[in-house]
């Protein structure tokens, strides 16, 4: 279909390019550095023939393939992010390629021993053979979510070359800010104009996901009182205990380290303390709404436990909602569903049907009104130096694309 040499080169073009995202920041997009993948991205869809390319004030990018059938076909659509997470740097990427991996450790940087060992990383064996492309160790690789874009990109180019392939309209759309929760925010679901569409954001080959975690953010203030230690008995308040306290109470076995599947977690992400405030962020995440709710309400209660035990106000605790699960709106229309599992089979790709433990643009986009299950993207170890992905894989997700469009445009 497509060779690997051109899909590996476009994708290390993407990645090459800085688009970290800045949760501090409040300008859409967050970082002024964005707009220089974004702009390429325009211009690019443009040379391969892309109609209808568009891009706003707020770097959101839309453009449509139109339908080459006569029949009415519904309006389908594929979304990546173009953003890169703040976890880890993604500033002078230097992509590795290792061709025929052979199941062996791979060394990342041999000056800081940086290996990448399938002993600790086993889905690695899952690709011997293939051609893998890692981070140098330094950085993080982007294929979260510049992999997605790759794939999108690629399948478009290729139904154009290949109008023997048949599809109704295509929309594609490209977002800023998503690994800081505000992909969706500003997507404008009206000028999209689809009836559903498919992230392309998911990790190993074959993951095929329309359920997410409800997810919210916490930030729990603790205030204390600086004396002079010499002087401080019975006056200083180190609001560092108090916090320990806090972060001892909740479950501790209810973390990411511990949890799996459906189970959810609390998460503490930062610290920021001295004996005057300390400031402790989390996440909140479950699958169940009702699970959700109630994690909420433990945080809640700890903090007026503790409140009543130092008899002030101590703490305070401000939870925000951030999205919720895309399953309440996707069941409705799991034929969209059952159209990427078959067309992953007809492409003899295992579908892994699984929730995600996490969330993508396709979770608000979801309740935005326009249905958005997520399909694999092909990259392993996000946000880290670990990061890889397998170029066989992102030719199979650019293969799986063409293949939803084909079978929509004869399934209904």
């Amino acid at each position: 279909m497509i060779s690997k040499e051109h899909i590996a080169k476009r994708f290390i073009s993407y990645v090459t390019i800085d688009t970290e995202s800045d949760p501090e920041s409040n300008t859409t997009p967050s970082t002024k550095k964005q707009w220089n993948l974004a702009n390429k991205l325009v211009e690019e869809l443009k040379a391969i023939g892309m109609q209808d390319v568009s891009i706003d004030e707020n770097a959101y990018i839309m453009a449509t393939l139109p339908s080459n059938v006569e029949h009415d076909v519904p309006t389908i659509g594929f979304i990546s992010h173009f953003d890169t997470s703040p976890d880890f740097t993604g500033a002078n990427v230097n992509p590795q390629i290792i061709e025929h991996y052979d199941g062996h450790d791979i060394i990342l940087n041999a000056e800081e021993n940086i290996i990448l060992s399938p002993g600790y990383f086993e889905d690695l064996l899952l690709y011997k053979g293939q051609t893998l492309i890692t981070t140098d160790g330094t950085t993080l690789l982007g294929a979260d979510d510049k992999a997605g874009i790759c794939e999108i990109i690629s399948a478009m180019e290729y139904l154009i070359n290949h109008p023997e392939i048949k599809h109704g309209d295509i929309k594609v759309g490209f977002t800023p800010d998503e690994e800081i929760g505000r992909g969706a925010h500003k997507f404008d679901v009206d000028k999209f104009n689809a009836d559903w569409a498919y992230t392309m954001d998911g990790s190993q080959i074959g993951e095929l996901e329309y359920e997410n975690f409800n997810a919210a953010s916490a930030v729990v203030k603790v205030k204390g009182k600086i004396v002079h230690p010499g002087y401080a008995k019975g006056k200083m308040v180190n609001s560092m205990y108090i916090a320990q306290e806090f972060i001892s109470s909740l479950p501790r076995m209810e973390t990411p380290e511990h949890t799996e599947g459906y189970q959810g977690f609390f998460h503490l992400h930062n610290i920021d303390g001295n004996v005057e405030e300390t400031t402790l962020k989390y996440i909140i995440r479950d699958h169940d709404k009702g699970h959700f709710e109630a994690r909420k309400e433990v945080m809640i209660k700890l903090t007026n436990e503790l409140n009543s035990q130092y008899n002030r106000e101590a703490i305070t605790t401000e939870i925000k909602d951030q999205y919720y699960n895309m399953k309440e709106k996707v069941e409705p229309v799991k034929h969209i569903v059952d159209i990427a599992e078959k067309a992953m089979r007809a492409l003899n790709i295992e579908p892994l049907i699984k929730p995600i433990r996490g969330g993508t643009d396709g979770s608000q986009l979801s309740y935005m009104g326009l249905p958005c299950p997520n399909i694999f993207a092909g990259g392993h170890n996000f946000h880290g130096r670990y990061e890889y992905v397998p170029v066989e894989s992102m030719i199979k997700a650019t293969e799986v694309i063409c293949k939803i469009a084909e079978i929509t445009a004869f399934e209904n």
